[in-house]
């Protein structure tokens, strides 16, 4: 008797320990088998962004967005949705076979979706430390060869690795948009772009009217903005 409590004590202690590896080990991916519904997230591999469903201020309404993993007050850097909010909990996001992740509501429709150039064979989803939301070939590394990243469509929030300008080959344009309100993420009526022909200057927008010029870079920095000088926390 005593032999069976030992072995029961031992296969309860060797469950703990399971479950404590399963909790421990947060998933930063997504394939096509698997899906992300509201109240679930993927975490970054080191915890440093969170991926899932959230209500910003006083909103009822519901985002897929990416926000800080280590901060207490949640706070987002990325929305996907911010123009179709969902007004439930009934948002799942899944990633098709051809390498697309789209977002459905409780009746199925698409209220929004990645988009791609590349078939794919293999995809994934990968929350990166960075905060870069990223479909990929599974097992490829190079962010080259990506299907579609969130760092290509910025939101209001400007994180490192992120560009703001154009790429002269695509004509792909990378722009800051400010939210409508601290309840409201659809775009507000404020712009942030580099304006890309000359020599370059960031130029802020209120509707159509320029607000704000940092003057034109001048190969060490923008000649409006004279008190940004090098210093030890980033590279200009």
């Amino acid at each position: 008797m005593r032999f069976l409590r030992d072995c029961i004590s031992v296969l309860l202690f060797c469950s703990t320990l399971l479950l404590i590896v399963e909790v421990a080990t947060p998933i930063d991916t997504i394939n096509t088998t698997l899906s992300i519904r509201d109240g679930d997230t993927i975490v970054s591999a080191g915890g440093t962004y969170e991926l899932g469903f959230f209500s910003p201020g006083k909103s009822k309404n519901r985002y897929l967005g990416i926000w800080y993993g280590k901060i207490s007050v949640q706070t987002a850097v990325w929305v996907a949705n911010r123009e179709s909010p969902l007004n439930d909990s009934s948002g799942v996001v899944r990633l098709t076979n051809q390498g697309l992740l789209v977002l459905v509501n409780r009746s199925g429709s698409i209220i929004w979706s990645s988009n791609t150039s590349t078939p794919a064979r293999n995809p994934v989803a990968q929350l990166l430390d960075s905060g870069n939301l990223v479909v990929k070939e599974e097992g490829d590394n190079n962010p080259e060869n990506s299907l579609w990243q969130s760092f290509e469509h910025p939101g209001n929030t400007l994180i490192p690795g992120m560009k703001i300008g154009r790429n002269r080959v695509t004509g792909m344009d990378w722009s800051l948009a400010a939210w409508k309100s601290v309840d409201d993420p659809s775009r507000g009526n404020i712009t942030g772009i580099l304006v890309p022909y000359g020599y370059p200057e960031l130029v802020e927008l209120e509707d159509s009217k320029v607000k704000y010029r940092s003057g034109p870079w001048n190969g060490l920095g923008f000649s409006g903005m004279p008190p940004l000088k090098p210093n030890p926390i980033y590279t200009y």
